[in-house]
């Protein structure tokens, strides 16, 4: 007799596509400061958090609140702000503390001033995502360093065991496939701690349930995850 389904009550919203983002302790600072634009107190919003923690769903959540526009390094370095914007109201960064490697660090400091300058002069903001705070990437331009101390901070933890439960009921709920208490907590004790990571074990799991047609079960998903341990050749 199997164990019931899991069934967690979190809120959602809409985020990649099809997806939902899962507000839990771990990421609702960050959320809370998304649900206030445009009544921020800084141009700047940095949410910092390790791989797989979330960064880049709440990265769509803001596009999709606000319709801005996201801006990569090179964009940053090959035009100027006003281009960049085009009358967005809001723009993203992902991973800046990523980007400021040694050979265009200089370059980029002084694009991403002023952007920052341009933002505040427009009324208009910007949220920036990082594995780190702006304090540890290592900024050298002082007017960029003293404007990022202004910016608004959100950190997100790696995911606990009940956001990690959620989510991967939700994954398998989007597939249309049952998964049991007895399964989720076997995965719980043996997978990364990341998001990433479970979207990787979910397909692999409806590849092979489909290929044998079976259920989601805990022999099938102990297949399943050697496998994915298994060193690439």
């Amino acid at each position: 007799m199997s164990s019931p389904q899991l069934v967690l009550d979190f809120e959602h919203r809409p985020a990649l596509e099809s997806e939902d983002f899962l507000v839990t302790p771990c990421n609702q600072e960050a959320v809370a400061w998304i649900d206030e634009w445009p009544h921020w107190s800084s141009p700047a919003f940095v949410i910092h958090g390790p791989s797989g923690c979330g960064k880049s769903h709440l990265a769509q959540v803001f596009l999709a609140r606000t319709s801005g526009v996201r801006i990569s390094p090179l964009q940053l370095l090959e035009k100027d702000s006003p281009a960049l914007l085009g009358g967005a109201a809001a723009c993203l960064l992902d991973d800046m503390d990523v980007a400021f490697a040694p050979g265009n660090k200089g370059a980029l400091e002084e694009a991403l001033l002023h952007l920052y300058n341009t933002l505040k002069e427009q009324g208009s903001t910007m949220m920036i995502t990082a594995k780190s705070p702006p304090s540890r990437w290592g900024v050298s331009l002082a007017d960029l360093s003293s404007r990022l101390k202004t910016a608004t901070l959100a950190e997100i933890s790696a995911p606990d065991d009940v956001l990690l439960a959620a989510v991967l009921v939700k994954q398998f709920s989007d597939r249309q496939l049952r998964i049991d208490r007895d399964v989720v907590a076997f995965v719980q004790t043996r997978i990364e701690r990341s998001f990433r990571a479970l979207g990787q074990l979910v397909a692999a799991a409806d590849k092979l349930a489909l290929a044998e047609k079976r259920r989601i079960t805990i022999p099938l998903m102990r297949r399943v995850l050697e496998e994915l341990d298994e060193p690439n050749e």
